[in-house]
């Protein structure tokens, strides 16, 4: 593929410099106002997926809490069914 600027005179090729750089100025605060919106975003997700993980670690410790919980109350149970039940004793009369 040929360089289109390899033929272009030198006043040309000024010309040519000059209309780019006028296009990348008047492109810059374009660019700016994007770069802000994708920084904004960028801070929007983050938020949404630290709040995602701390509700995901809430519920783990939730079902943790809840699975100490039933193992204290099947010990409990164990305990008290392994204790032979008492004698009672009748009067005699």
């Amino acid at each position: 593929m040929e360089n289109p600027n390899e033929n272009l005179s030198p006043e040309e090729l000024e010309q040519r410099k000059e209309e780019m750089k006028v296009f990348y100025d008047t492109s810059v605060p374009y660019l700016e106002s994007q770069l802000k919106y994708e920084e904004l975003l960028t801070n929007v997700e983050e938020a949404r997926f630290k709040r995602a993980n701390f509700q995901y670690q809430w519920q783990m410790l939730m079902a943790q809490t809840a699975m100490q919980e039933e193992d204290s109350k099947e010990e409990d149970q164990k305990e008290t069914s392994s204790k032979p039940p008492k004698k009672t004793k009748l009067k005699r009369t």
